[in-house]
């Protein structure tokens, strides 16, 4: 089964380059989770904690860089939340982010995900503005590549936060989608300095305009999470125990 998916890899990265969109000119960076047990620590960092208030959105869980919420399997990714006592938090799960190993200007980020089932759950693949240290939030830009509740199943969010246009106020659309937590979907941002792009599966939904007044001209950095809770995904079902956000790739193609 590796083998042939080792195969099928190379033929999707020579597909995939050059295709939809404006840019993906040529592969710049990825992950296929091929190879250990583990995130690879060349690529990929851990967000611990709860950000002191559910980094700002009233999230349940504790982010910890354990095996138990972030393995490397089958050749996938595995982010898990678990309804634990950890901390003084009633969930754990993960964060993970490229911030300081790797960030890009301008490109075509792909994402192959299958999605948590249960109310409450809260999956994201996402971007930060790599000078958020300096310009804060929602100074520094978020564009939200993909955010799932698990009380709505199928509703995709793709969504960009700027100063004047952030949180609930943010800058997106939705889209349905089929058995996302059956099946394995692609969610893109194509992203350059006139639009930001938003696809399932090659699908465009929706087209934000890019423009020198907002904060999406520099360079950027990759984030995979899974929350629980918080004011975005809501209350959590009781019976909720454990779930899964399941990452084949992560795919990075530049102008």
């Amino acid at each position: 089964m590796q083998q042939l998916k080792h195969i099928l890899t190379a033929t999707a990265l020579l597909m995939s380059v050059g295709g939809y969109g404006q840019s993906g000119n040529g592969l710049i960076w990825a992950d296929e989770f091929n190879t250990g047990s583990r995130p690879d620590t060349s690529k990929w960092s851990y967000n611990i904690g709860t950000g002191n208030n559910g980094w700002g959105n009233q999230e349940l869980q504790y982010y910890t860089d354990r095996p138990q919420n972030a393995e490397v399997s089958d050749g996938t990714l595995k982010i898990r939340a678990i309804k634990e006592d950890h901390n003084g938090s009633a969930y754990t799960s993960a964060r993970l982010l490229t911030k300081g190993k790797f960030d890009f200007k301008y490109g075509k980020v792909e994402v192959r995900a299958k999605l948590p089932v249960g109310k409450g759950t809260w999956p994201a693949i996402w971007m930060l503005g790599a000078n958020i240290s300096e310009a804060g939030w929602p100074g520094c830009g978020e564009i939200d590549i993909m955010e799932h509740k698990g009380s709505v199943p199928g509703k995709i969010y793709g969504t960009v936060h700027h100063p004047g246009h952030s949180g609930a106020n943010g800058d997106g659309l939705t889209t349905m989608t089929a058995r996302v937590s059956e099946d394995f979907h692609i969610y893109t941002a194509d992203w350059s300095a006139t639009s930001i792009r938003f696809y399932v599966d090659g699908k465009l939904y929706y087209t934000f305009a890019n423009n020198a007044a907002v904060p999406f001209n520099h360079h950027f950095f990759i984030l995979l999470n899974f929350a629980v809770g918080g004011t975005f995904g809501g209350p959590v079902d009781p019976a909720f125990t454990s779930g899964v956000l399941e990452i084949d790739y992560v795919r990075v193609y530049g102008n």
